[in-house]
């Protein structure tokens, strides 16, 4: 019993369970400010269904990956996701088909969740969970037969899209909106390309195309860096569409950020990759809730 419940942590990511609903939520507190109003029923819905949509999300990656999971040759950056530190369905401690009855069950929960929203409100939201459930499955096939990185550059928009139906929860799409997308995606690639760069080996065990094993280890630093030099001049024109308190905590994250790409840049190793990588997790939350405590305060 204790196993098993361990092995659905890992499956989960357990201990990034308190980020998730804070991105939601910080797309819907900007909808709040944008359109005046507030409810605590719908924060805590949209909270609820950030948190299930994005578990669903890592169910889904591990369960289309599960055969090719079973090649890996070390285990660095299964042991930062996982709190247990293993892959459950490699394992066997979780099944492949009580992995897939588990995805079908949150987005079950989550459907039921959005059309409780307004019209067209849950038809925006509704779409947005196709899709990056689609694209999410879709990155996870592409990138084991490509030249060029369609899989990264595509498949990273679902994350993007996290805080957009947030806002779409509340809000319609605008300008604001579209900002935060921009301002995110960059982020995105950034993010995934250091994942690469730390897990190069297991990349190419499994035969994978991933950034680091399409450009090596000099190129995916490269692409790192200009994509977060691409998110900081995105978070300078999304800042001023918003309060006074944001200007703070992006300065915090864009801080933590430029530190870690260029810590990075000197020593150029996934040791130094694995370090690096939690600041860009502290980076992400410092902006969500900077959002958040502008809109209370």
């Amino acid at each position: 019993m204790i196993e098993t419940l361990k092995a659905y942590l890992d499956l989960i990511r357990a201990h990034f369970l308190p980020a998730w609903p804070l991105i939601s939520c910080s797309g819907l507190m900007l909808a709040f400010a944008n359109y005046g109003g507030f409810s605590w029923e719908l924060t805590l819905k949209v909270a609820l269904m950030g948190l299930l949509g994005f578990e669903a999300g890592f169910i889904l990656n591990d369960y289309v990956d599960r055969n090719r999971d079973r090649l890996d040759v070390e285990n660095t950056l299964t042991r930062y996701w996982r709190p247990f530190k293993e892959r459950p369905i490699p394992s066997g401690k979780i099944s492949s088909k009580n992995a897939l009855l588990l995805f079908i069950l949150l987005i079950a929960v989550i459907s039921a969740l959005i059309f409780t929203l307004p019209y067209p409100n849950s038809l925006y939201v509704f779409a947005i969970m196709l899709y990056s459930y689609g694209i999410e499955a879709f990155y996870q096939v592409k990138k084991r037969n490509q030249s060029y990185p369609i899989a990264q550059l595509s498949g990273r928009t679902d994350f993007t899209l996290f805080p957009a139906a947030g806002y779409l929860c509340y809000g319609q799409p605008d300008i604001t909106m579209l900002l935060y997308m921009v301002f995110l995606y960059p982020w995105t690639m950034a993010h995934l390309g250091l994942n690469d760069f730390i897990d190069l080996k297991n990349d190419r065990a499994r035969g994978m195309k991933s950034i680091t094993v399409l450009y090596g280890e000099k190129g995916t630093i490269y692409w790192i860096i200009g994509f977060t030099i691409l998110h900081l001049l995105a978070g300078v024109v999304f800042v001023r569409e918003l309060g006074n308190i944001v200007p703070y905590g992006f300065l915090a994250g864009f801080v933590l950020l430029a530190g870690s790409t260029l810590y990075l840049w000197k020593e150029k190793s996934p040791a130094t990759g694995l370090k690096v990588l939690p600041l860009f997790h502290v980076a992400l939350v410092t902006y969500a809730i900077s959002i958040i405590l502008d809109f209370i305060y």
